[in-house]
C-alpha cells in the first residue's frame, strides 16, 4: 500500500499579505510535521528554513546576513512543512540556470494542479536569495517586501528545499516554486531569487494530501476582512 506523503502548512501567504505577522505556532509543534519546508518567523523576521527536521533562520541586519538555528519555543504565523519522500531525482552533471533546471524538473510532473516537494543538494556558480525583514503587525507586506536585503554568492554548496504549489490554491500559497536555500557550511542562506547550479542531485516528492492548519485563537486572523483580489496581486508582487 502506498505510503501517503503529507504537506502540513500552518497560516497562508495571503494572510501575511494582509499584515498579519504575529507568531502563533511554535517551530517544536511544526517540527512534528515534517522534515523540510520554507516559511517565516514572528513579526516576519527573516525566513525559514526547514532541513533534515531542524529548522534555521536566515536574516539580514546592517548589510550582514547571518543564519541560526531556531529553538523550539519560537513561533511562526505562516510555514509549510513536508515528511519529503523522493518519487522522482535525477542527477545534474552541467552547468543549468534556474529556469532550465525548473523546466527539466517539470518533465517529472504528471500534470500542474498537484503539490510537490523539492531537496536538491549541489554546487551552485551562483546563489541570490533575499530576506524579508522585521515588520510589526499591520504593516504592508508589499511596503516591507520593497525594501527587503538581497545577497549574492558565489561557488557555494548547500541545499534547496521547497514545495510547488498550484495555481488552484495561489492564496493559500505562491503558486508555482516557493524555494529557500541553506548551504552546508550554515553561513548563507535564504529565499531564492536565482541561481545558477553546477551541478547536484535534484529530488522531487509526491504530495498526496495538504493539511491546512489555521490561527484559530487569533482575534487579528479571525475579524480580519480579506480583499481577495488585492491579496493575490500582492503576492505576485512580493513573491
Amino acid at each position: 500500500m502506498k505510503q501517503i506523503t503529507k504537506l502540513f502548512q500552518y497560516g497562508t501567504l495571503g494572510a501575511l499579505m494582509t499584515g498579519l505577522y504575529d507568531g502563533t505556532m511554535t517551530i517544536g509543534e511544526l517540527l512534528e510535521h515534517g522534515d523540510i519546508g520554507i516559511g517565516t518567523l514572528d513579526q516576519i523576521d527573516g525566513e525559514l528554513i526547514v532541513l533534515d527536521g531542524k529548522a534555521y533562520q536566515a536574516k539580514s541586519t546592517d548589510g550582514r546576513l547571518e543564519v541560526l538555528e531556531v529553538s523550539s519555543e519560537m513561533k511562526v504565523p505562516y510555514a509549510a512543512v513536508v515528511p519529503h519522500r523522493a518519487s522522482h531525482s535525477f542527477t545534474q552533471n552541467q552547468v543549468i540556470s534556474d529556469n532550465d533546471l525548473q523546466a527539466k524538473i517539470e518533465t517529472y510532473f504528471e500534470g500542474k494542479n498537484l503539490f510537490k516537494s523539492f531537496k536538491m543538494h549541489g554546487n551552485f556558480q551562483k546563489m541570490h536569495v533575499r530576506m524579508i525583514p522585521t515588520a510589526k503587525t499591520g504593516e504592508s507586506f508589499v511596503t516591507v517586501a520593497a525594501n527587503q536585503p538581497e545577497h549574492t554568492a558565489e561557488n557555494v554548496s548547500g541545499t534547496i528545499v521547497g514545495i510547488w504549489t498550484p495555481d488552484l490554491f495561489h492564496g493559500i500559497g505562491v503558486a508555482g516554486y516557493h524555494l529557500h536555500f541553506l548551504s552546508d557550511d550554515h553561513s548563507f542562506g535564504g529565499h531564492i531569487m536565482d541561481y545558477v547550479m553546477t551541478n547536484g542531485r535534484i529530488e522531487i516528492g509526491d504530495i498526496d494530501q495538504l493539511d491546512q492548519r489555521f490561527p484559530v485563537s487569533d482575534e487579528k486572523y479571525l475579524k480580519s476582512d480579506f480583499n481577495l483580489d488585492q491579496m493575490r496581486s500582492d503576492i505576485t508582487a512580493a513573491e
